[in-house]
């Protein structure tokens, strides 16, 4: 597996070697964005397992850190829908930053096997969630209390792998919003999520200026690829792309399933010692 160390040496040192990990990390970055252009979700769906196979999850997860909260605060911004959305969501908000924060330190602390599995559990979530889109329907008065459940498990699902998605979707898909009133509420959502969990990770000393610099790096090549996602919306039914999402998380949590059979017996936190360096 690759450290951010490699990483950065890889910026600097003109090598075969160091060309193939920045285009693959880049086109990680691409990839995420069209997947969000098109769908107008799933940046962490897309990166987290790609960066996954060569890098340690919480590494991984730190990569996405300045375009996962840019990208979202935009949505929530430009929608419009922020403020009302912050009222009508505030348990499950509350519920969510919640059990992030108790999450995050946990999954740190997990043999390195342990915690890949954990990712690749939550692929493959997100691969039923989107082969099955289940549908169901919340009463009114209901929805506070099925808000702070989903909240308490989407924390728990993105302390791990920071793929809240599956969860929130089906939430919000239940409440039959409009696609804009969606888009905002989805973004608010994520924007609750993704702040206690990199504040942990850099509380914890997983989230430093090294992974900053190429998460920030790493915007570039995520607003073309969401450049590219609104153009080709045009040209591929939503249907096509979600099934070839669907391919690619399938073959993704099989890799990180067999990954983790390897890193069974590996001691906590293993993969993580370049962060102490």
């Amino acid at each position: 597996m690759i450290s951010i160390t490699d990483l950065l040496s890889s910026f600097r040192g003109v090598n075969l070697a160091g060309l193939v990990i920045v285009v693959g990390v880049a086109a990680a970055f691409v990839a995420g964005g069209i997947v969000k252009g098109i769908l107008g979700v799933g940046l962490p769906l897309v990166m987290v397992p790609a960066l996954s196979l060569v890098m340690p999850a919480p590494q991984a997860i730190s990569l996405l850190a300045i375009p996962v909260l840019a990208a979202n605060l935009w949505q929530a911004i430009d929608s419009g829908v922020a403020i009302g959305s912050l009222r009508r969501f505030f348990p499950l908000l509350a519920a969510l930053v919640g059990a992030t924060l108790v999450t995050v330190p946990l999954a740190l602390a997990m043999p390195s096997g342990m915690l890949t599995l954990m990712v690749a559990l939550a692929v493959l979530l997100a691969a039923l969630s989107m082969a099955f889109r289940p549908q169901f329907d919340i009463p009114a008065h209901r929805q506070r209390l099925a808000g702070v459940a989903v909240g308490a498990l989407a924390g728990v699902v993105g302390g791990v792998s920071s793929l809240t998605g599956p969860v929130v979707i089906a939430y919000l898909s239940a409440l039959k919003l409009e696609r804009e009133d969606f888009i905002g509420c989805i973004s608010v959502i994520y924007l609750f999520s993704a702040i206690p969990l990199y504040a942990s990770l850099a509380a914890h000393g997983r989230l430093g200026a090294s992974e900053l610099a190429v998460s920030l790096v790493g915007l570039l090549p995520m607003a073309c690829g969401l450049l590219i996602g609104k153009w080709l919306r045009g040209f591929f039914s939503e249907l096509w792309f979600r099934r070839t999402i669907l391919a690619f998380l399938a073959v993704s949590a099989a890799a990180l399933l067999l990954q983790a059979t390897e890193l069974t017996h590996a001691p906590p936190s293993a993969n993580f010692k370049f962060w102490n360096k």
